[in-house]
């Protein structure tokens, strides 16, 4: 069977073919004087001309001028221009191919350019091979071979010799990764290997399915179930060095391939790659199954602790009657004890007086039982479940290895003697059981009457460990997400390094005095500002009258006019199946390239597939039923391309695509120009008890769910998206929209609701150059805080709440720069760091100053915020644009109720990109037929009116029934729809 070419015969063509671009041909196509000496030697002007194209060619793209082949006309024109002899010259040269082939010979002595030969097809595969190891994309190691004989000065050979030369140099990197995984493999690990592709005892699933099929919900049995599957992992013997046999991508992603494949598929592979495959999936599923263990225990003592909350409040509130019953007896009987002291009467005689003794005696005791911790506190409640705790925590204690900082020595030490307990059987604790790390608020549980209260005492320190695996002090061996603090940054030495040679990537100055130098200049200047417009009542907007703060609610300013030419506009919008419009949006920008192939870096070949599997994805109907109600196209079919093709990479570049398409858009430009952006969650309902079970908030009750966090440009370009769990805080999410997009947007200032806005967001953008403009809920409630030394207006000073620790900072600077490049750098994600800072339950150094630092930010954005109308019309344009794309998503996302039934987090981050490519892709569409309807309606529609009219429509879009893919049925190459001709109000 012949073997299939990598690249398109297209593609060779692009690559091999010479630039017509202004500046590259000005780059490669400008004759040097010794070029020119040359040239000149030659008696006709077609001999001279023909002669400078073929030195030209041998230059760049690298290759001979083919016999009959005419350079494109702006080549020859750019060329003709320098010698001065007319372009049509051309025309007479090469009538003899041996005078060609004389001047081939002449310029490769005297530019000292080589054929292609042997040798030089072994050097160019081993120069590829290294670089298809760490990326095997054909296009890219095309780009690579084609520069390093240009380089070389090494004729480039015909399309079918590079394309082999590729093929070679991908087939060896694959090769040279697998015996580097397999080297240390003994016959043992190979054997333990094969036998994950069998089945398990008593078992259809093959032990490698069933450790791949590892349970989501939070359950005691659930996390039993996942510490075997670790267990079973370790037998293996592979160890996490392994990973350190190849580079970092190419281990994850020959894991990839084996968390992909099906057993069977699996099963065929030569043995080499078998057992490499096998091996990096198994470290990886190791560390992934540690991780999914101790997140799920973290969930299920969180939601135990909720419960035990809830369960307290609610025996409170019925026992609130027969508190107020007892205390009513009780004043009785004091005020009878007490007018008996004053009249000199036998006290007890008086109580009985007013009660019966019992009685008197009764309340007592219901009034001592109610003022008992126990009656008020939850954990009263929560040792109620240690029966369930029991049942999971000395096989989690016994199977991970917790190691941690200085100030968590303790705590360790009390996880080990816990552990030991367990292990011995021992129903007692020691009395030098360590007790420094318990909590205020445990200790009336743990120590009663000077002697630990065992169960208590292992509660408390399960509790504790979560709360410090949670905030890093605390970090687990061989857990990719509860690791070490420090290795998360920049190495120490890398970052002084960095710091010496300078500048380092960060939005401050280096000193951390010349920081807050400039942040005391912006500061006073504010404070002056705001406190003149106060006094003189000329806040926009606004007042500050004795102290309390009032802004004026913002009133629309869309013109009444622009709403009717919104209808006009879309009233002309040709109606359009959603899988035309996919077509159509990927004949203009190829998106759907951008879902290549896992191993091979092709794009899909059956594209109508991966459309209807993305389709799928976004539309949250799932591959099954697609498969049910798409012509043409079977469930093995969008299985494939979604197990292969559909990656988060691959929906993030489809994404850029469709971006940078639309910013192009000159419509688009009218909306904003990109510098501004906002970022909200949109919360989806989870259809089953799944992985989102311990995920409970209070603005979305019990039922599990999870947020899909979206970033939105000024030009209502959806540039990012991520799922959330819906219990999580918004704020940490917010720079990685911002840091990790793909696409050339640069916004430079974002808004938020109050739920992504934390003083450590707004030291952390501070330090990356974001402007941080919130709306903030209950702004009036906001403090500020000044700098040591400062004085404020008599009218500002009610509003202040305290004073920076400027030594403090100072004292942290070099780490928050540390932890500012590092972030940028993408060694963490800001939100897995903001989440750590945020967690630590007494906040270390580093999460101190950057909450001062964010605190100065916040303060000055509060002022401007006062004294700028115009900031805040602008943020709450900004967050209307992302709730109206909210909207839209909304009525995309219908299928199944509008729930997630899919418990893997990878497929809900599947559904949240493909929901999100799909709006992205509606709004591009959206905006160049609007463009054509708005031009077509001329004078009617003046640019002050027409961006007002936004591109979120979906009327006009047919989303549901069979979806039928068609692509006889497009317009032609460069061509739109025609526009429908409807009668408008507009028009009337």
């Amino acid at each position: 069977m012949a073997r299939r070419w990598l690249l398109s015969g297209a593609a060779w063509e692009r690559l091999l073919a010479p630039p017509v671009d202004e500046r590259d041909m000005l780059r490669h196509y400008v004759l040097g004087p010794d070029d020119l000496e040359l040239v000149r030697a030659k008696r006709t002007d077609a001999t001279r001309l023909g002669f400078a194209l073929l030195l030209l060619y041998l230059r760049h793209p690298g290759r001979v001028l083919g016999t009959g082949e005419v350079p494109p006309a702006p080549i020859i024109a750019f060329v003709a221009r320098q010698l001065g002899v007319r372009r049509t010259a051309f025309a007479a040269y090469g009538r003899r191919d041996a005078t060609r082939r004389q001047h081939l010979s002449e310029l490769m002595r005297a530019l000292d350019v080589r054929s292609f030969g042997r040798a030089a097809f072994a050097d160019l595969v081993a120069h590829l091979t290294p670089a298809a190891q760490i990326d095997p994309r054909p296009g890219r190691l095309a780009t690579l071979a084609l520069d390093e004989l240009r380089r070389r000065r090494i004729l480039l050979p015909s399309p079918a010799v590079l394309e082999l030369a590729v093929h070679r140099a991908r087939s060896r990197a694959e090769r040279v990764s697998h015996d580097a995984v397999t080297a240390t493999l003994t016959n043992e690990h190979r054997q333990a290997l094969d036998r994950l592709l069998q089945p398990r005892p008593d078992d259809k699933l093959t032990w490698l399915a069933w450790l791949r099929g590892a349970p989501q919900s939070p359950a005691a049995r659930n996390i039993l179930g996942l510490i075997e599957r670790v267990r079973v992992l370790r037998r293996l013997g592979l160890g996490r060095a392994l990973r350190s046999a190849v580079p970092g991508a190419v281990f994850e992603r020959l894991a990839e391939e084996g968390l992909r494949m099906t057993p069977q598929h699996l099963g065929q592979l030569a043995p080499g790659r078998r057992h490499a495959v096998l091996a990096a999936a198994a470290v990886r599923l190791e560390e992934h199954l540690t991780d999914a263990a101790l997140g799920m225990a973290d969930k299920l003592m969180g939601s135990l602790a909720r419960g035990a909350e809830r369960r307290t409040e609610e025996k409170a509130l019925r026992s609130l009657r027969d508190l107020h019953a007892h205390l009513r007896a009780l004043a009785d009987a004091g005020q009878a004890v007490i007018a008996a002291r004053n009249e000199r009467r036998d006290p007890i005689a008086a109580i009985e007086q007013r009660m019966e003794w019992s009685r008197f005696v009764r309340h007592v005791g219901q009034a001592e039982a109610l003022a008992k911790p126990e009656a008020t506190d939850s954990k009263a409640e929560l040792l109620g479940k240690y029966t369930t705790v029991r049942s999971f925590a000395p096989e989690l204690l016994e199977t991970f290895s917790f190691q941690g900082c200085r100030s968590a020595a303790s705590l360790l030490k009390a996880v080990e003697l816990v552990r030991d307990t367990w292990r011995s059987g021992r129903r007692s604790l020691p009395e030098d059981a360590p007790t420094s790390f318990v909590r205020r608020s445990w200790r009336p549980f743990v120590i009663r009457s000077g002697v630990l209260d065992r169960r208590a005492y292992e509660l408390c320190v399960l509790s504790e460990l979560r709360d410090r695996l949670r905030a890093g002090d605390v970090w687990v061996e061989g857990s990719r997400h509860y690791q070490a603090f420090d290795t998360t940054l920049i190495p120490q030495p890398s970052f002084e390094r960095l710091k010496a040679e300078g500048p380092l990537p960060v939005a401050v100055a280096p000193a951390c005095a010349d920081h807050i130098a400039d942040r005391r200049q912006v500061l006073e200047a504010e404070l002056s500002t705001v406190a003149a417009l106060a006094r003189s009542g000329t806040l926009p907007d606004a007042s500050l009258d004795g102290g309390e703060l009032k802004i004026s609610p913002l009133r629309a300013t869309t013109p009444p006019e622009a709403e009717a030419l919104r209808e006009a506009a879309y009233d002309l919008l040709p109606r359009v199946r959603i899988t035309d419009l996919l077509i159509e949006v990927d004949a203009w920008t190829g998106f759907s390239d951008s879902f290549t192939h896992q191993r091979s870096g092709r794009p899909a070949e059956d594209r109508t597939a991966l459309l209807a599997a993305i389709l799928a994805d976004g539309i949250n109907l799932g591959l099954t039923r697609m498969a049910e109600t798409c012509r043409g196209v079977t469930l093995r079919q969008l299985a494939w391309v979604h197990d292969w093709h559909v990656r988060e990479e691959g929906y993030a570049a489809a994404l850029a695509r469709l971006i940078e398409a639309h910013r192009a858009v000159p419509l688009a430009r009218l909306w904003g120009d990109g510098t501004t952006s906002s970022s909200d969650g949109q919360y989806f309902h989870a259809g089953s008890q799944g992985g989102g079970l311990g995920d409970v908030n209070a603005r979305h009750g019990n039922e599990p769910g999870v947020a899909f966090y979206t970033h939105v440009s000024d030009q209502f370009g959806p540039f990012h998206t991520k799922v959330i769990a819906a219990a999580a805080s918004e704020a940490p999410h917010v720079l990685d929209g911002l840091l990790y997009h793909q696409t050339g947007l640069q916004p430079v200032e974002h808004y938020t609701d109050t739920g992504g806005a934390t003083d450590h967001v707004f030291g952390l953008c501070a330090l990356l150059g974001f402007r941080f403009a919130p709306r903030l809920r209950n702004i009036k409630d906001r403090r500020l805080y000044l700098l040591p030394g400062m004085t404020v207006d008599p009218t500002i000073e009610p509003l202040v709440g305290g004073t920076i620790d400027i030594g403090h900072v100072a004292a942290h600077w070099d780490e928050l720069l540390r932890l500012a490049v590092s972030i940028r750098a993408g060694t963490i994600t800001a939100s897995a760091m903001l989440r750590r800072l945020a967690a630590y339950p007494r906040q270390n150094g580093l999460a101190v100053a950057l909450r001062e630092v964010g605190r100065l930010e916040r303060t000055l954005l509060t002022l401007e915020w006062i004294r700028n109308g115009e900031l805040r019309r602008r943020a709450q344009a900004g967050l209307n644009k992302g709730e109206a794309r909210n909207a839209l998503a909304r009525a995309l996302f219908f299928n199944r109720l509008g729930e997630l039934r899919d418990r893997r987090f990878e497929n809900q981050a599947y559904r949240a990109s493909g929901l999100n490519l799909l709006v992205a892709a509606i709004i591009f569409w959206n905006t160049r037929y609007l463009a054509e309807a708005l031009d077509s309606l001329g004078h009617r529609a003046p640019p002050e009116l027409r961006k007002h009219v936004a591109p979120l429509g979906w009327e006009h879009i047919s989303l549901t029934g069979d979806y039928v893919w068609n692509d006889r049925a497009q317009p032609a190459a460069g061509q739109l729809r025609p526009l429908r001709r409807r009668p408008s109000l507009l028009a009337a």
